[in-house]
This record gives C-alpha cells, sequence and structure tokens, in this order.
C-alpha cells in the first residue's frame, strides 16, 4: 500500500487524536482466567500496561479509521516501556520492534492477551 505524504499526515493525525482520546495513564489489576481486567474496558482498543500481568500504567489505543493506523510509542512517551497488552477488538493488533510498524509483528490477539512479553520491547503498534 503506498501512503501519499499527506495520507501519511492524516494517518498521524489519526494517531494522534486516537491516543489523545484514549491515552489514559491509570494502574491495573489482573483479571481471572477469561475475563478482561476493568482497565481496559472501551471496545475495539489495545491497552497497553507498563508492567507485565496487565499491571501499572496504561496507554489504551484505537484507531478512528477503518482500515487501522500504526502508532509510534516512542512519540507518546511509550517507546519500549510497554509490558503487556490487552486487545478488545475483532482482529488481531500487532507490535513493532521499531518506530514504524515495519518487520516482523508481535501479534496481540483478538479478545485476548499477552500477559508478559519476556524480552520484546514494543516501538510501534498497528491497531484496528
Amino acid at each position: 500500500m503506498s501512503v501519499t505524504r499527506s495520507g501519511k499526515a492524516a494517518l498521524l493525525a489519526v494517531a494522534l487524536a486516537a491516543t489523545t482520546v484514549f491515552g489514559v495513564a491509570a494502574p491495573a489489576r489482573a483479571a481471572g482466567a477469561g475475563t478482561l481486567p476493568a482497565e481496559c474496558p472501551f471496545t475495539n482498543t489495545l491497552c497497553l500496561f507498563d508492567g507485565a500481568g496487565y499491571s501499572g500504567a496504561r496507554l489504551t489505543l484505537r484507531s478512528l479509521v477503518p482500515s487501522g493506523t500504526c502508532v509510534s510509542l516512542v512519540d507518546h512517551g511509550w517507546g519500549g516501556q510497554a509490558r503487556s497488552a490487552l486487545n478488545t477488538g475483532s482482529s488481531a493488533a500487532a507490535l513493532f520492534a521499531n518506530d514504524g510498524c515495519l518487520g516482523g509483528p508481535f501479534l496481540v490477539p483478538a479478545g485476548g492477551g499477552v500477559p508478559d512479553f519476556g524480552g520484546f520491547r514494543p516501538d510501534s503498534a498497528w491497531v484496528r
């Protein structure tokens, strides 16, 4: 897919708006098996946590574009900080080790989560 300079600016604006509207830092608790914690209460979002087990501060991401958008975690002060994620969307979200959503993705399944990234530290995320 080729995106023009103005298209890239529009995607960036959407990403910034999404993280501005939904970018919330809050403490989190782990939930029981099969349930999503109350700390990720929005539908169709990707909640990133700076602690393993969905704990610590939270950054909530949501695309306002149906086809999805790449969000720079570096630009929002979250580069390399996320340690776990919950995805309340109906399609997988993808995290990337670089700041451009390029390369091999680290997937967060639809309606699920990854409680511990291990050594992986994302710098960008693709959300729908």
